[in-house]
């Protein structure tokens, strides 16, 4: 039999698996089939026609909405139908046509959504891909295998990032970008065939509380490494300048530690700048 908690509400054509968990107050709407291995945690709410399968566990006060696929087999060829699993967090929306998919053996085991995150509709979030808390990923974004976002991140509608791609903490991905390179923590990057920053994510800064002097700090930090018109200075020694210049601000030390550390992928620079001036 299925644990289901005395006062959650189970939709008469609800289908609920023997071995599912169903937490305190969850609905499962009209028409959802709910796995054996899955766990729905306390408030969750199911709209209709929701599936959710494999070992997925969904965290409290999180609701989906109809028509979402959570949970299936990975789209992965070398995927052995080894017991990895699906974990989205609390207070997560997850909408209309989503699709996110268990890990598999070569990238942790895990696939993972954080709290507090919204996923627009018709995303899809492979196997291995972990999201920090509060991202939202716009409508139709496709997020390949192994993709790393970051707290606060945005990634704008329609985008489609590469497989291993990093995405920083507050960056922001311009709609219809394909990601082909990591995104620093901050930045906003746009791309027709080829990713490039576009500057910091000043908007996004603001709303998320940080100072204009803060952010101008940034900014000078940010044209230190990307704007420098010395050519004769290599991006590592740019690196070391701006981190014993700003060695007391973390943020600045936040992108400083993300283009320094090992990744698969080059990191993405800014576009280059004729006749402007600096701001």
């Amino acid at each position: 039999m299925p644990k289901i908690s005395d006062t959650a509400t189970i939709h008469k054509t609800a289908i609920v698996e023997d071995g599912a968990a169903i937490g305190d107050y969850a609905y499962v709407g009209p028409y959802c089939c709910i796995g054996k291995d899955v766990v729905i945690g306390n408030n969750v709410k199911l709209e209709s026609h929701v599936v959710i399968t494999e070992r997925t566990t969904i965290g409290d006060n999180s609701i989906v909405y109809p028509f979402a696929s959570l949970g299936q087999k990975p789209q992965d060829l070398k995927y052995k139908n080894e017991k990895s699993r699906l974990e989205i967090g609390e207070n997560t929306t997850i909408r209309e046509y989503v699709t996110a998919s268990i890990g598999t053996q070569g990238g942790g085991m895990v696939t993972k959504i954080g709290d507090d995150c919204l996923v627009m509709a018709y995303c899809h979030i492979a196997h291995d891909c972990i999201i920090g808390n509060n991202v939202v990923l716009v409508n139709g974004v496709n997020l390949s295998g192994h993709v790393v976002v970051e707290d606060m991140a945005i990634v704008g509608g329609m985008s489609a990032v590469k497989q291993f791609i990093r995405i920083g903490k507050h960056a922001m991905i311009g709609g219809c970008t394909g990601v082909d390179r990591d995104i620093i923590p901050y930045g906003i990057a746009i791309s027709n065939r080829t990713t490039t920053l576009q500057g910091l994510n000043v908007i996004g800064l603001k709303r998320h509380g940080f100072s204009i002097d803060q952010i101008k700090e940034m900014q000078r930090a940010y044209d230190d490494i990307f704007e420098n018109p010395n050519e004769s200075i290599s991006l590592t020694e740019k690196l070391k300048i701006v981190q014993n210049k700003y060695k007391n601000n973390q943020n600045i030390l936040d992108i400083v530690n993300f283009i320094a550390s090992p990744s698969r992928n080059p990191i993405c620079t800014a576009r280059q700048h004729e006749n402007v001036s600096k701001r």
